[in-house]
């Protein structure tokens, strides 16, 4: 970045200008956040001579990092198509991002799923989790096990049904479920910065509205 005080807002300097009508004037700059050029959104900066003497004006729009609006018939195959190749890549590309972390502990997606969840609500019974994975319970009897056996995750007996099982991560497994959240958070949170608050609100609001009516409590109770 160019000058002191690009350097203390992290704004570059202009690329170029544009003249609109009606004495409009707008210039295109980019914002980083960060450190990487990887977390820039593109930004307009409009100023227009106000009406009222207090001389020039300036309005900042933030734009999304995408060049594509969804159209007013958003319903229609084409829109609905794109939402779900986008659903496909961007999960893709996420879970990418900590393959390299679990294979070296020999590990593999379905092990991350129930580390994650068992951080997120220490000594949950293994009936929630089995719940919340929606999977057999032959299956999650598998991963449960491997990850027992890595000394990842410890069982102890619940306080008032000494044959409930509640399960809780080691001091390994916490460093291990942070580390690759921290992966996680990465690519997620560089998103989140592109797209803007607006976006993001709006995003969840899809993702929730996927979830069937039955389930948001589940899925809520993980935020308490």
């Amino acid at each position: 970045m160019i000058g002191e005080h690009a350097a203390e807002t992290g704004i570059d300097q202009p690329r170029g200008a544009l003249i609109g009508g009606n004495g409009r004037r707008m210039r295109f700059e980019r914002e980083v956040h960060g450190t990487s050029k990887d977390h820039e959104r593109a930004t307009i900066w409009s100023t227009r001579r106000g009406c009222s003497g207090l001389g020039r004006m300036a309005k900042r729009v933030n734009m999304a990092a995408s060049t594509h609006s969804a159209s007013p018939l958003f319903l229609r195959e084409t829109e609905i198509r794109r939402g779900l190749e986008l659903l496909y890549f961007g999960n893709a590309h996420i879970t990418r991002s900590i393959d390299r972390g679990l294979a070296r502990q020999g590990l593999g997606r379905a092990h991350h799923r129930a580390l994650y969840f068992i951080a997120r609500k220490p000594d949950m019974p293994v009936s929630d989790l089995l719940a919340l994975l929606a999977i057999t319970k032959q299956s999650l009897g598998r991963v449960l096990n491997e990850l027992m056996e890595r000394g990842l995750v410890e069982t102890r007996a619940g306080d008032r049904d000494r044959r409930q099982r509640l399960l809780r991560l080691t001091p390994d497994g916490v460093e291990l479920e942070t580390s690759l959240y921290e992966a996680l958070r990465e690519k997620l949170s560089a998103a989140y910065s592109r797209a803007g608050q607006g976006a993001v609100t709006g995003f969840w609001a899809v993702l929730e509205g996927l979830i069937p009516d039955d389930e948001i409590a589940r899925v809520e109770a993980l935020r308490s």
